[in-house]
């Protein structure tokens, strides 16, 4: 067969072969070579990492970018994530300091499909995203962003298909063995020290490079911490007409300074937290690799991934709830007015929260693939793949997956917060002379969760040449995924306090302070008359010692498998248990063709792939048929004991076109144009169904969510065009537009429903309390039933209990409840691509930088602009890279816990740094030292406005030193 290839550099080629690039390239690449007599040369580093990723860039016959090995076990970075931000259009989404999820050109971690080796993945998130966390870098060879669609693309990916690439002892012939070893300290942990990592690969080929092997493996520990500032769950948002007549609203007094308009809205915080974690994390990885090519038209694989994380994770918090007293306020402008210092009086002492937890998880997968190649003629080529991949998020802890224990002293007179500044600074009357004698027991809440992902995979692909005519791809796949998620609570509600004050050993609270942990910048009071006490006290009390001590001495209505109300239970079905069957199954086609024109290459690709999917989900959740109003701001609901079984169907199909074009039409210059249609399919947390309530709820609601297995995907219609200079052997510029017309977007809507459960802060009782004491305030309302109406049957004096009943004409109780549902909106998502490489001559020194503008003409989760730029240095043994990483700002989320009020990640941006050095006397060893966040940068999320704060996350700097030995 004739063909037309773009011109490549002899030593790009050559690089393509040294560095084991046939997995990434076509099979093109090494014709070229075999036809030629090409100098090899041995170029392996960053220079050679950028060449090889470049030259993967410019022989795909779409947009691709990846990122490359350096050499056998050295990825750039040591985690996936951190790697891929720097690709044009890529960003990231930080869980603790380290990269775990990626958004492409604005579209957020679920509507990217993240393959391994070509192959589905499941995930231990619940959702669609993979947690690049949970994989080490060391036996990955190549990642690969595909951004334009082609038809042997399975469907999930609008933003891109990312391929991680493993090695293979066939594609690298002969003995290739590393190992490395690296210390690590973690400057955001207070209480860690500095943790070992450990890694290997070792491949080897046999009987003439028939037979290969390929083993490696990784141990990593890191012990981190950060520390929080938090508004609870969120704002709550109201019209400016609203005032203290509706729980929540302020009056329209003088009390007020600046006080919202009626055309304006405005918003008040629920809480003030600051939230101080320990986290320790060990990750083991592992991959087997069996290769064997009986004959040269044969290649057959068995490969085994392994991949686990264990997260431990403890907390201590201090916090203050506001509980919506008539309060007085200092209020920015319009149209969406934020008390700049927001503060509450109370008539008897309120509670001063200090809650602390100890979990632990494990997300744990495996993958066993076959996969076999057979050029079965000259002009015929053949592959079958089949994989059962397994992915498991579970509890890894005798206290449950997840559990706040609280303790609290009665003693805050007062409560303000000034949110003028970055931080939220809360000020509390009566905080900052707490002693440990005033803490006594609350309530607590232990969880087990459970989520478990099994992907069955078989694809059956084929090429045929015809001759001068082009070629045919084709195949059929059929993938099959099941989820299942289980979730139990053991939940306490004595939020008003068991035992008494004293109860406690004073030895198990010291005292710690809060602000000198914080390096934001907060406000002072000052914009407000009065005196402030700034509450800089906090007991980081032992979770273990009042936990036993409360096990031994409480009785609870509820228990764990400990006998007790301290405990998680693992009676799964009693509670929340989901089970979804995603069954899909594909055919498609796609016609290559490539020539010249007026003696410029060009090769096009035109293709269809038909897809159907039907999803079935089973559900049985927690039923409740009462409510009990347990303290001042919290209404629990009585469970029966009983579920609630629920089954639904859904299904969808989808004919998906796509076209591919690219020319080179002066030497080294690329044009590229491409157009498909694509399915982002809705996250598997969106397609469960059951309907599960919030066991907490307010005196004006509850809350609950529910699921939709007859979500249909995001749609969208792709257009690229790009144009690319490969100017120099490691050098070129490319700039690129794309445009994404979408519809069928998932979104959130509140469907309100009373099930039936009665609310006790609604009727005679209640009316009569406010109508004797002149006030809504929950303290007085709830002291006065209490010493009124002691003989109703729905007081409970002793146990401070004021149950929802008919009898007492109280109204039900109203649940808002989040579904996911598709709007009838569409958008247009559209934006530009600038990227360029340079190194400078044979000096070793290169810059990298590149530039993404995204804009959508409707406010889109994860839609931002992005920009890198790397400093490389590479002569004589030393290597060393310098990175800038920004993100600017966009919506995060579009409900919070009070509702769907939006909720904005402000912009962030981190510099890294690498450095290392071959020794020269012992070949094969190198020494390098990495730095990650090395100015400390901090996240923040806000609300409708910059003084909205919802969430200021402090981590550190990230400083590791190892070395690395190569034979």
């Amino acid at each position: 067969m004739k063909t037309t290839k773009f011109t490549k550099t002899k030593l790009a080629t050559s690089l393509s072969l040294v560095l084991g690039v046939g997995s990434m390239l076509p099979a093109y690449a090494a014709d070229e070579a075999s036809e030629e007599n090409i100098e090899v040369i041995s170029v392996t580093g960053i220079r050679g990492s950028l060449i090889k990723s470049m030259d993967v860039k410019r022989s795909s016959s779409g947009v691709v970018d990846s990122i490359s090995a350096e050499d056998i076990g050295k990825f750039p970075d040591t985690n996936l994530a951190e790697s891929l931000q720097r690709i044009t259009g890529v960003s990231i989404d930080r869980s603790n300091g380290e990269g775990s999820k990626v958004s492409v050109r604005g579209f957020g971690p679920d509507y990217n499909l993240i393959t391994l080796n070509g192959r589905q993945m499941p995930v231990t998130t619940g959702t669609r995203s993979f947690d690049f966390a949970n994989i080490a870098s060391e036996s990955i060879s190549g990642v690969e962003v595909h951004k334009t669609s082609q038809a042997s693309d399975s469907t999930g990916g609008i933003g891109s298909t990312i391929n991680i690439l493993t090695h293979k002892p066939l594609n690298s012939p002969g003995l290739k063995a590393t190992v490395g070893v690296k210390a690590v300290d973690d400057k955001s942990t207070d209480n860690g020290s500095v943790t070992p990592e450990l890694s290997g690969l070792y491949s080897n080929t046999f009987a003439d490079d028939t037979f290969g092997i390929s083993l490696s493996a990784s141990y990593q520990e890191r012990e981190s911490g950060n520390q929080q500032a938090q508004v609870g769950t969120g704002w709550r948002t109201f019209p400016g007409t609203t005032d203290n007549s509706e729980w929540g609203g302020v009056a329209n007094d003088d009390s007020q300074i600046n006080r919202p308009g009626d055309e304006d809205f405005y918003s008040v915080p629920q809480t003030t937290v600051y939230r101080f974690e320990e986290q320790q994390r060990t990750r083991t990885n592992g991959q087997l690799v069996l290769q064997y090519s009986p004959v040269d038209s044969v290649v057959a694989s068995l490969d085994y991934t392994y991949m686990r994380n264990d997260i431990d994770t403890q907390f201590n918090d201090v916090s203050a709830w506001f509980n919506f007293v008539p309060s007085e306020n200092v209020w920015s402008d319009g149209p969406y007015a934020t008390p700049l210092i927001y503060s509450e009086t109370y008539d008897s002492p309120a509670d001063l929260s200090m809650a602390a937890g100890d979990s632990g998880v494990r997300n744990e997968s495996g993958s066993l693939g076959f996969n076999i190649e057979w050029q079965a003629t000259d002009d015929l080529k053949l592959t079958f793949d089949a994989h059962n991949s397994v992915a498991e998020n579970k509890p890894n802890s005798p206290y449950g997956s997840s559990n706040t224990l609280s303790t609290a002293a009665f003693v805050r007179t007062s409560a303000a917060t000034d949110f003028s500044g970055d931080l939220p600074v809360l000020a509390v009357g009566g905080g900052n002379a707490v002693t440990a004698a005033d803490m006594m027991v609350t309530g607590s809440v232990f969880t087990n969760s459970r989520n478990k992902s099994e992907i069955d995979q078989y694809q059956f692909d084929g090429e045929y040449y015809l001759e001068d005519a082009g070629s045919i791809d084709f195949g059929v796949a059929i993938t099959n995924v099941n989820n299942h998620s289980q979730t139990v609570n053991v939940q306490r509600n004595d939020w008003g306090g068991v035992g008494s004050a004293g109860d406690l050993d004073d030895a198990w609270f010291p005292a710690d302070t809060i602000h000198d942990k914080f390096d934001a910048n907060g406000g002072d009071f000052s914009l407000a008359d009065g005196d402030f006490d700034i509450l800089n006290t906090i007991f980081m009390w032992d979770f273990d010692s009042v936990r036993d001590y409360a096990a031994a001495n409480y009785t609870s209505s509820v228990s764990g498998d400990c006998g007790n109300g301290f405990c998680p239970s693992t009676n799964y079905a009693s509670e929340t248990d989901r089970y979804t069957e995603e069954e899909s199954q594909a055919v498609y086609v796609q016609y290559n063709y490539d020539n010249e024109i007026a003696g410029m290459p060009y090769d096009v690709h035109f293709g269809l792939r038909y897809e159907q999917t039907d999803v079935t989900s089973t559900a049985a959740v927690a039923g409740y048929d009462g409510a009990d109003w347990i303290a001042e701001t919290e209404i629990a609901l009585s469970a029966t004991g009983e579920q609630v079984f629920e089954t639904k169907k859904g299904d969808y199909d989808y004919l998906l076109p796509s076209f591919n074009f690219n020319i080179e039409v002066v030497e080294d210059v690329i044009l590229r144009a491409a157009y498909s249609e694509t399915i982002g399919r809705p996250d598997y947390t969106a397609i469960q169904g059951g309907t599960v309530l919030s066991t907490l709820a307010n005196r004006t609601n509850g809350g609950g969510s529910a699921g939709n297995p007859t979500l249909l995907p995001l749609e969208s219609e792709n257009i690229d065009f790009s144009a690319e200079w490969y100017y120099a052997p490691s050098s070129y510029v490319s700039v690129g537009y794309f445009r994404k017309d979408t519809k069928n977007f998932i979104s959130s809507e509140i469907v309100q429903t009373t099930n039936g459960i009665y609310n006790p802060a609604s009727g005679d009782l209640y009316k009569a309390a406010v109508a004797a004491t002149g006030t809504t305030e929950a303290g007085a309302v709830r002291d006065y039933i209490f010493a009124n109406f002691a003989d109703n049957a729905a007081v409970d004096v002793d146990n401070q209990i004021i149950s929802g009943s008919a009898d007492n004409n109280d109204a039900l109780l109203n649940f808002n409840i989040s579904t996911p549902s598709n709007s009838a909106n569409s958008a247009v998502i559209d934006g530009w691509e600038f990227a360029a490489q340079h190194f400078f001559g044979e000096s070793g020194l290169g810059v990298i930088a590149n530039y993404t503008l995204v804009d959508s003409d409707l406010a889109l989760v994860g839609i931002s602009d992005t920009a890198n730029a790397v400093l490389v240095y590479e002569n004589y043994g030393f290597q060393a890279r310098m990175a800038y990483n920004w993100r600017d700002e966009f919506l995060s989320a579009t409900s919070q816990g009070t509702g769907l009020f939006p909720q904005y990640t402000e912009a962030y941006s981190q510099i890294d740094l690498s450095v290392s050095y071959d020794i020269e006397q012992v070949e094969g060893l190198t020494v390098f030292f990495e730095g990650l966040n090395i100015t400390e940068e901090y996240t923040r999320v806000r609300g409708y406005t910059d003084d909205q704060v919802l969430n200021l996350t402090e981590t550190g700097a990230r400083y590791s030193i190892g070395a690395r030995y190569t034979f």
